[in-house]
């Protein structure tokens, strides 16, 4: 006997149901240029070789490659079968990193699309992926919801140190863009977490740990972190579930230099050093743009229906958002595009206002009307 999934076929709520109309009238929206995709997206990367590529991570175990221009798939990358969290994709081995629910890192060459070596060791889903080299050896690094941090030598997949510190899980990872040099044995990665802290390691070939110094661990939020990032001036940008993002200030060890209040979670942030602007993704639905300088909100990109999951920064001034309603979508931050946007939502808002006043207008009775109505309700005493 077949079951049913379509939740029409179940009993709903009045407000259940009014929100399922509402995310599919919302669903047929073409705003961003949105590639669809069958199931939710939950990372998104850069192509290192190609401006005009990026590489989405999929609930649905795949990977896939998109010319985000053009919106075609040009390759897909499959194998897993849970959902992949997030993406690293290294230059050096033309490889794609994927973590996944399944505890376990996946990889696939670029230019064939097949597995390649898998990494396991975690105990739990694999959150964050990072890839870089030392002293011409490539490293991969994971962070899992097992609350520990691994390091790998990829081209012999030997797991290299396991790290401890976080009380809980780990959501990202970010290499510090200050200590990084290829030549070097070693270099300093930042980790956030669940646990709303933020630790630094001093991740090496021969040798791994926790750095020391004071913070330890840096704690800006009052509950978990999901995204971690630098900008050029090496301060370190947060997004997190306590609806708020933030800008830690390297010069000041790391103390909070600026703010940014949300509606809801805040998923991920990325920095538009070009034109100023902080781009912040959100559990709500919305990407907002606010001024870097003043801290205002300048636009809200609407668009997507349902959690934008991840940001990515691209050459020319474009910024790419994914979300769980299974769309990528491509977002202008040049001076004049962000004009036309905002003055295109100010239109949308007035004609919806205008919608609205006139069908109330035609749900107002008239005073002949009400007489009417009170004369019937007499009679009928």
């Amino acid at each position: 006997m077949s079951r049913s999934t379509d939740p029409g076929h179940f009993f709903q709520t009045t407000s259940a149901l009014n929100e399922t109309a509402r995310k599919a009238s919302k669903s047929k929206n073409a705003k961003g240029n949105p590639v669809k995709l069958p199931s939710k997206i939950l990372a998104v990367a850069a192509d290192p070789q190609d401006g005009g590529l990026i590489y989405v991570a999929e609930a649905a175990g795949n990977v896939k490659r998109i010319n985000h221009e053009t919106g075609d798939v040009s390759s897909n990358f499959s194998g897993p079968t849970a959902p992949l969290t997030s993406i690293a994709v290294s230059p050096k081995s033309n490889t794609v990193f994927a973590g996944c629910w399944d505890k376990s890192i996946w990889s696939w060459s670029i230019s064939t699309r097949k597995p390649a070596r898998r990494f396991q060791g975690h105990s739990d889903f694999v959150k964050a992926v990072i890839a870089f080299t030392l002293q011409g050896k490539e490293i991969l690094v994971s962070g899992s919801a097992d609350a520990t941090i691994i390091v790998w030598d990829v081209a012999s997949g030997e797991r290299l140190h396991t790290l401890k510190g976080h009380a809980r899980g780990i959501l990202a990872l970010a290499l510090d863009p200050e200590e990084y040099e290829p030549t070097e044995d070693a270099t300093t990665v930042f980790s956030a977490g669940t646990d709303r802290e933020i630790r630094r390691w001093k991740i090496g070939i021969a040798s791994s740990a926790e750095i020391t110094d004071k913070p330890l661990p840096i704690i800006a939020h009052e509950t978990g972190v999901d995204a971690i990032h630098f900008d050029s001036d090496g301060d370190l940008w947060t997004a997190s579930a306590d609806r708020t993002a933030k800008c830690l200030s390297r010069g000041r060890n790391w103390e909070e230099d600026s703010q940014f209040e949300h509606p809801d979670y805040v998923r991920d942030v990325v920095i538009d050093e070009e034109g100023g602007w902080v781009i912040t993704a959100c559990r709500d639905e919305e990407v907002r743009v606010w001024d870097k300088a003043s801290g205002k909100l300048h636009h809200v990109f609407s668009g997507h229906f349902e959690e934008v999951t991840a940001l990515l920064l691209l050459p020319g001034q474009k910024v790419v958002s994914v979300s769980i309603d299974g769309t990528a979508r491509r977002w202008s931050l040049k001076a004049p595009d962000l004009a036309k946007a905002i003055q295109e939502a100010e239109d949308e808002r007035e004609g919806k206002e205008k919608e609205e006043a006139s069908e109330k207008k035609e749900g107002v009775m008239t005073a002949d009307e009400e007489a009417e109505l009170a004369a019937l309700l007499e009679d009928s005493e």
